[in-house]
């Protein structure tokens, strides 16, 4: 028996099987980014359309039947309201047909918690960064179990900075691993570099590269960028492991799959004699079976879930959520 999570936070549609912990299915499709950027109501559709043959997918996948689902987890958020609201709309219908439970899923806890699980880390400080967020966190137990913010972006997400100067370099696709791609033999220019304790911000930075743009390699601008922001991040973690005093970091989200950045991350974990795990890059994408695999982890713990909860929230806190 086992649970079935829906991903519909931004542009990729995710549906994903669990059972005691491992994965039987990570079925994704994804709405291609072009220069436009991403567009709601579009993406919302294109995952509405997508919904079904992505179910069907997973199911043969996992070779289990519907009728073997035990709970379903969706994505509440964070995330582009007309997009989430796909994935609730159904996970609800799925769960009323089966009669089985529901459970609202926070999309920055899923990464973190997927990443620790295959990673094989016990109770790590996290980087988590995407496209939409970039905070450190770690597991506290008061006033409940929670991953507590150490520090995080005051503005933008590094994901969502690295794909606006893709936007505006009219890289295709306009995505940070486009920027990464570019960035490859470049030489350093001097960029801002603003970090206040343990939390950062990136939209100077972005403004100072997308202004160098004119007159300068692009090659060099790209490579300055994505220096100046891991450092950044890097810097404020490393702080964040000195006042919590973990003994692992993981790394976790989409930029998370930059190697770079794993190397950087790594380098410091290293220098502290901490361990250090990321997870494959098919699971630091958005994907069903992080949404799955949290799901069942609080399904298999006996929590019931306030009718109240089935609902999508934009601005979902990471520390708003128990985790078990």
């Amino acid at each position: 028996m086992a649970v079935l999570g829906i991903e519909s936070s931004a542009h990729t549609l995710g549906v994903g099987i669990v059972e005691n912990g491992k994965i039987l299915a990570n079925e994704r499709r994804m709405y291609k980014i072009t220069d436009r950027g991403m567009i709601p109501s579009k993406l919302a559709d294109f995952h509405a359309s997508n919904v079904s043959a992505a179910l069907h997918s997973a199911l043969k996948c996992s070779g289990l039947d519907l009728k073997d689902m035990e709970a379903v987890g969706y994505t509440k958020g964070p995330g582009l309201g007309a997009c989430l609201q796909v994935g609730y709309m159904a996970a609800m219908s799925l769960a009323q047909r089966l009669d089985v439970p529901v459970f609202p899923v926070n999309h920055a806890v899923a990464h973190i918690e997927i990443a620790k699980a295959l990673a094989k880390l016990a109770d790590p400080l996290a980087l988590y960064v995407s496209g939409g967020n970039s905070q450190i966190v770690a597991l506290v137990d008061v006033p409940f179990r929670h991953y507590h913010i150490y520090g995080e972006t005051f503005d933008i997400g590094v994901g969502n900075m690295l794909d606006n100067f893709a936007r505006s370099a009219k890289l295709n696709p306009a995505w940070g691993s486009t920027v990464a791609r570019i960035a490859k033999g470049g030489k350093y220019m001097d960029m801002p570099y603003t970090v206040k304790g343990m939390d950062f911000t990136f939209t100077g930075l972005l403004t100072n590269a997308t202004g160098l743009l004119n007159g300068n390699s692009i090659k060099d601008v790209a490579y300055s960028l994505q220096e100046t922001a891991f450092s950044m991040l890097c810097e404020a973690t490393e702080r964040a492991l000195f006042l919590t005093k973990k003994r692992e970091i993981v790394l976790c989200g989409g930029v998370a799959q930059s190697r770079r950045l794993q190397v950087m991350l790594k380098c410091v974990a290293k220098s502290h004699r901490a361990g250090f795990g990321v997870a494959p890059d098919e699971f630091n994408a958005d994907n069903g079976a992080m949404i799955a695999m949290f799901a069942e982890k609080l399904f298999r713990a006996g929590m019931t879930v306030p009718e109240s909860e089935f609902i999508v929230n934009q601005k979902y806190r990471t520390d708003k959520t128990r985790v078990v």
